[in-house]
């Protein structure tokens, strides 16, 4: 593996275009520099030359009378998401809906649990009761199967300088209520700070 590439085009050499900068042989990579683009493209441009900046997506536009969530790193007061419930993230210093973006100081959290949770006997095992009943009663064993279904939503509520936002969460199962409002719990203490 140590011989040469026979099938070589002359200087070619692996990985990205060669650039010579100042101080660098011939042929050699230049230095790279953190922030400069590794191409060659123009940025992009609108039909009447002007420069085009794409707009930001992922956050909606920050709300009136209130400043933007910053950008910065994680941790308070950074823009990195601390907690998601449903469609509400919450960061560093503000809640963000899709009804606007709030302060997380002094928010109001609610929860309310709109589930429920049936328990009957399926289909299968009264079909099997019967069809086994009639050999010595151990068809009523069948019986005893019992199936667990919940239906529903949790719904969360969060209010904070003057606005208000709801919204609904699937309840999986019964332990589904507790599980919010263990994070209703967590965004309460992340509010009294």
């Amino acid at each position: 593996m140590s011989e040469p590439n026979p099938y070589a085009d002359g200087d070619y050499t692996w990985g990205p275009a060669q650039q010579s900068g100042p101080g660098t042989p011939a042929g050699q990579p230049g230095p790279y520099t953190p922030g400069t683009p590794q191409y060659d493209f123009p940025p992009p441009t609108l039909a009447d030359g002007q420069s085009f900046t794409p707009p930001g997506y992922g956050f909606p536009p920050p709300a009136q009378g209130y400043p933007p969530a910053p950008m910065g790193g994680p941790g308070p007061g950074g823009g990195a998401p601390l907690l998601a419930i449903g469609d509400i993230t919450v960061t560093g210093d503000s809640i963000i809906t899709p009804s606007g973006t709030m302060p997380l100081k002094g928010a109001v959290w609610n929860a309310t649990d709109m589930s429920r949770t049936e328990e009957k006997i399926p289909t299968h095992a009264i079909v099997l009761a019967i069809v086994f009943g009639l050999l010595c009663l151990v068809g009523l064993f069948f019986l005893l199967m019992k199936e667990k279904r919940t239906t529903g939503f949790v719904q969360v509520m969060v209010t904070s300088g003057g606005r208000h936002h709801s919204t609904m969460i699937p309840a999986m199962g019964p332990e589904s209520f507790q599980m919010v409002m263990g994070q209703i719990n967590y965004a309460r203490s992340l509010s009294n700070m």
